[in-house]
């Protein structure tokens, strides 16, 4: 019964992951938006 406490705490992480990735996707707050194609022409070369 050891595996039942393991899989359930492995689906409670995969899903706190999964809602809190969808939250800051949601709320602007990922970092890949500060480093996006707008941004790219305004980086000096």
């Amino acid at each position: 019964m050891w595996y039942f406490s393991w899989i359930l705490g492995i689906g409670l992480a995969l899903g706190f992951g999964i809602i809190n990735v969808m939250w800051l996707e949601a709320n602007g707050k990922l970092a890949r938006d500060a480093c996006g194609p707008k941004n790219a022409a305004q980086t000096p070369r």
